[in-house]
């Protein structure tokens, strides 16, 4: 069984993964309706998982830090240190 965390972060590598490949078709496709609606679709899965995974489990980019007394980006287990590796 996956967990909360786990699903979280599929749910973000899925609409990267879905991102990226738009991205590319709109680069030669600018005017796809059904593109760009798919495209903004993905976008708001994507911020939404974010959002929930960062208030819950913290970054998962230096950018995303909001470090305010102490940089806490190091604070979390890398990728290679998750449990299902």
């Amino acid at each position: 069984m996956m967990s909360e965390r786990d699903k979280l972060l599929k749910t973000i590598q899925r609409c990267d993964f879905v991102l990226y490949e738009l991205q590319l078709y709109l680069d030669t496709h600018p005017n796809c309706q059904q593109a760009l609606s798919a495209y903004r679709k993905h976008r708001e899965i994507k911020k939404k998982a974010e959002d929930i995974y960062i208030s819950k489990y913290g970054p998962i980019i230096p950018q995303q830090s909001n470090a305010q007394e102490k940089w806490d980006w190091v604070e979390n287990p890398w990728p290679w240190e998750r449990s299902e590796n």
